[in-house]
């Protein structure tokens, strides 16, 4: 029995060890995490559906060599970008992200943005309006660019562990992220 107070770590190694309810556990506290990452990168329900399946069956196959030597948030999203850059390679030219917020399993940006029920119904479709415009706006940035602003924003990875996820320098990261949020930044001036 495993217990949700456990640490992801020690979750993943009882999985190694033949207990499949801290997959269990583990799958429950990443899903939304790994989807909206994938999702948001691909613009396509669809293919971010099968590539998040790939990235649950690698955790299968990868837990009896599974060494916790950094954050599983940070192995996790590593077999996720790799799903992703696969997936970019087999899809050429690349896609972009969706405008549009879709409802069924909502995007953290948008809920953050427009969560606030307390607020009159004009200024929630205000809200939305904004969120709608972060999203489109992330959907414009490069690559790189938005890989890492949404592994810091999603996957809430620090610039070291960026770095070990997209197999780049410090340095890199901390290019990318900046440029990033510049660009957003301009992007969004309207809103400010």
């Amino acid at each position: 029995m495993t217990d949700d107070g456990d640490t992801d770590e020690a979750l993943m190694l009882r999985f190694a060890g033949g207990e499949v309810e801290a997959f269990d556990a583990l799958y429950r506290r990443h899903e939304l995490r790994v989807w909206r990452y994938l999702q948001r990168n691909l613009g396509n329900r669809a293919l971010a559906d099968e590539l998040m399946q790939d990235v649950w069956f690698a955790v299968t196959r990868a837990a009896r060599d599974y060494r916790p030597t950094a954050r599983f948030t940070t192995w996790l999203l590593t077999l996720a970008h790799n799903r992703l850059v696969d997936a970019w390679r087999a899809r050429q030219p690349r896609r972009h992200l969706a405008a549009v917020a879709d409802g069924a399993h909502g995007l953290r940006l948008v809920e953050d943005i427009a969560a606030d029920s307390q607020t009159e119904p004009h200024e929630r479709a205000q809200s939305q309006q904004h969120a709608a415009a972060i999203l489109a706006a992330i959907g414009r940035l490069p690559q790189e660019q938005r890989q890492t602003f949404l592994l810091h924003a999603e996957g809430d990875l620090t610039l070291e562990e960026i770095a070990l996820v997209t197999n780049t320098s410090f340095e890199t990261a901390k290019s990318r992220l900046r440029y990033a949020r510049a660009k957003l930044r301009e992007l969004l001036q309207e809103y400010a």
